[in-house]
């Protein structure tokens, strides 16, 4: 008799984790103009660098909340990561951590500054781990607004040894 009642006891203690579980936060994509624009162009200017684009994202974003995105990545490999903002926004940025949850990167951005809307990072790895990277912005006038995040890798130069000469 007691097991049922302690057992009825934590299941009405448990109900509302149980039932919190639809609330559940979805990315969603998005779509802006002035801002494919920009990625095009950042593509093109990445590519003619020796980057290749890993991973991209249009996302439907709330002002004032982080976005959390979480990458792999590679020991001793060149990244490129790349964030770009609703262009009415007042401020953007984006952290960066390790597997440790220690912060490996911090840029922040303002309105009036010359490439305001857009964050732009590299970053080598020191371990093959996961990353998380948090890109977040604020806007007074506007609460859902558009984002856009991709991630380059440098692509290898080729090996000396693989052609026959040393």
């Amino acid at each position: 008799m007691k097991r049922s009642l302690l057992f009825l006891a934590c299941l009405f203690a448990l109900s509302p984790v149980i039932f919190a579980q639809k609330d559940v936060i979805r990315i969603e994509s998005c779509s802006d103009a002035q801002i494919q624009h920009q990625v095009d162009s950042l593509k093109e200017f990445y590519s003619k660098d020796g980057f290749i684009l890993l991973k991209e994202a249009s996302v439907a974003m709330q002002s004032e909340y982080e976005l959390p995105v979480i990458v792999p990545l590679t020991q001793g490999s060149w990244y490129q990561f790349v964030f770009i903002g609703d262009y009415t926004s007042k401020l953007y940025e984006v952290r960066m951590y390790d597997w440790d949850e220690k912060m490996v990167v911090y840029q922040k951005k303002q309105w009036g500054d010359v490439d305001g809307n857009i964050i732009s990072y590299s970053y080598i790895a020191k371990f093959s781990e996961y990353h998380m990277i948090k890109p977040v912005q604020v806007n007074k006038h506007k609460k859902n607004l558009c984002g856009y995040v991709m991630l380059f890798k440098k692509s290898a130069p080729p090996n000396e040894s693989s052609s026959g000469t040393k």
